[in-house]
């Protein structure tokens, strides 16, 4: 290991492709083991969504010519689809992250060089709008730089496929197979971009495209004209420094509110996210800033965005006037509810209407579809795998797909897209809390009435961080002895059922994953997370009461936890 790793290091001072600022890097740590053993003891991975890595030289982090070998295998399998598969080509967008447009423009210069029709946004886009514009063009793939809410030094490469949504575990085989095929530090042809453009092998995504997405957000509106009458409604909305500033600004202006009031601090695309520990719309600490603003303005409401503008979070306020954190479950049950009842009331719930959610997200959405007669299923956790149902559906028509969700604060309306989409959760989110302001409610308020209709429901999620081999090795031991243990008790609730979702025919892909269904109600995920070196717990309640859930909740959770424990 250690001369290869030698040899490789010096192979990328040597190579001409490397560019002088990774060659900066390489003489920096010059003599420095394990910095550069970290840096070249493997290649990114491509998992099933992409890659995801630290900005910085080397095959273990995200580069250039990591960007550029990547994109080359992709090309290549691309390519071993046929012609047609070529000439409907492939969807570039990116982020406000560190070396996104840079990694974007190298991406559509390699594929323009295989020959290979390439469409590149000219600026900055969410991801949701990219899965839109590859649909919309009717590409084969999609591409869309960018690492979500991690820190700054972080980016990604995420592919998509022609449905629009991320790519399938199978799909991702076949390309990491090309991949392989590609050694890094060879040669890539790179098309000149004036005569990819002459060509029109490549083609810039603008304007055009940026309105007719916006105007396929709205017709997800439930409450059209609602802020017309409810003239006094106020929001404030960070962006937190990413992607989904203006179209959800231009959105919400263009449907009537006035009273948006962004963070300005927060409001220019910035890849450093100078003013938060992290920009995550799921901590309460990302939204100071938004706080702040929305006590001077006495807002109603107060959401933002993560950079890449697929989720949302907002903070409401309770009787008493405090500001809370809701949490994705939370959001997703007021979205569904909002929209069911809304619809029921106008006419307009099909008979053969679908929510969909992940096995992760609360059992909550569940009983409110069905007290509107709404059938649901559940997928894996990821918004692919929502993505994959979408299109199976549209295909047979057996359903009629109107929502999902998962309890990391992703929605989808409609099917325009096949991702989580932040700009049209944001549309819902507002319009609906406008016309609660109408009848004289907040949010909080609905919240707590729908909790006294369908049972106080409580989540957690709990992550250990294990990291290297040594943690892989935990993991997989920790996930092997909740497969094996014919477990009674999760804290002071019985076990009533156990599934293995690699095992057990669950009619769902195999997945490393195992849940169990505990009496009342109460239920307890383990799986290893599928971008981070972490072992997830995830667990769910409902009681009678909201002190009554969550007590049953940290029970079920602690005792999970010390079972995790006592096996690492």
């Amino acid at each position: 290991m250690e001369n290869h790793v030698k040899k490789e290091y010096q192979a990328w001072l040597d190579s001409p492709l490397v560019d002088e600022e990774l060659k900066k890097e390489l003489k920096d740590i010059q003599g420095q083991k394990e910095a550069i053993e970290d840096r070249f003891y493997t290649s990114l991975e491509f998992g099933t969504a992409g890659l995801r890595g630290v900005i910085g030289a080397g095959p273990n982090r995200m580069n250039n010519l990591t960007v550029r070998r990547t994109t080359k295998g992709l090309g290549l399998y691309i390519k071993g689809q046929g012609k047609e598969a070529r000439d409907r080509g492939v969807a570039i967008a990116y982020d406000c992250r560190r070396k996104s447009p840079e990694f974007a423009r190298e991406a559509a210069l390699v594929l323009a060089g295989m020959g290979i029709k390439t469409y590149l946004f000219e600026g900055l886009r969410s991801t949701p709008e990219l899965s839109f514009a590859l649909r919309e063009k009717n590409c084969i793939s999609g591409i869309v730089i960018t690492a979500s809410h991690n820190p700054p030094e972080y980016n990604g490469y995420k592919v998509y496929w022609e449905d629009g949504a991320q790519i399938s575990s199978e799909r991702a085989k076949g390309i990491i197979g090309s991949i392989e095929m590609v050694n890094t530090l060879e040669s890539t042809a790179i098309a000149d971009e004036k005569e990819a453009l002459d060509k029109g092998v490549l083609e810039y995504l603008g304007e055009k495209m940026d309105r007719a997405y916006l105007e396929r957000v709205k017709e997800e509106s439930v409450h059209f004209g609602i802020f017309q009458e409810a003239k006094d409604f106020s929001a404030v909305f960070t962006p937190l420094h990413g992607t989904a500033g203006r179209p959800v600004k231009m959105i919400l202006t263009e449907q009537g509110l006035d009273n948006l009031y962004i963070v300005p601090e927060e409001e220019k695309p910035d890849g450093e996210f100078p003013t938060v520990k992290s920009p995550n719309p799921e901590d309460k600490e990302a939204f100071e800033l938004a706080i702040k603003l929305g006590e001077e303005k006495n807002a109603d409401l107060i959401f933002g965005t993560d950079p890449d503008g697929d989720r949302v979070g907002a903070i409401v306020r309770n009787a008493r006037g405090e500001t809370r954190l809701l949490t994705g479950n939370q959001i997703g049950a007021l979205i569904l509810y909002d929209l069911l009842k809304t619809k029921k009331e106008k006419g307009e719930l099909p008979e053969n209407a679908l929510m969909i959610k992940t096995i992760v997200t609360s059992e909550m959405g569940v009983d409110i579809a069905e007290s509107f007669g709404v059938a649901t299923e559940n997928t894996l956790t990821g918004f692919k795998y929502i993505g994959e149902r979408i299109k199976h559906y549209e295909e047979t028509g057996e359903k009629t797909y109107l929502f999902g969700y998962e309890e990391s604060y992703g929605y989808l309306a409609g099917t325009y897209v096949r991702d989580k989409d932040a700009v049209v959760a944001s549309l819902l989110l507002t319009e609906m809390a406008a016309f609660y302001k109408t009848q004289g409610k907040n949010l909080s308020g609905v919240l707590e009435a729908l909790y006294e209709e369908y049972g106080y429901y409580q989540e957690d999620l709990h992550s250990i961080k294990l990291e290297g081999k040594e943690g892989l090795d935990k993991i997989q031991n920790v996930m092997g002895y909740f497969r094996k243990e014919d477990l009674k008790q999760m804290g002071d609730k019985k076990v009533l059922r156990k599934v293995d979702y690699a095992a057990d025919d669950t009619g769902l892909p195999k997945a490393n994953v195992v849940k169990f269904f505990l009496e009342e109600d109460a239920w307890v995920v383990l799986r290893p997370s599928g971008t981070e070196p972490k072992l997830k717990i995830y667990g769910g309640v409902k009681e009678s009461s909201l002190e009554e859930s969550q007590r049953a909740l940290e029970e079920i959770m602690a005792g999970t936890r010390k079972i995790v424990e006592d096996n690492l």
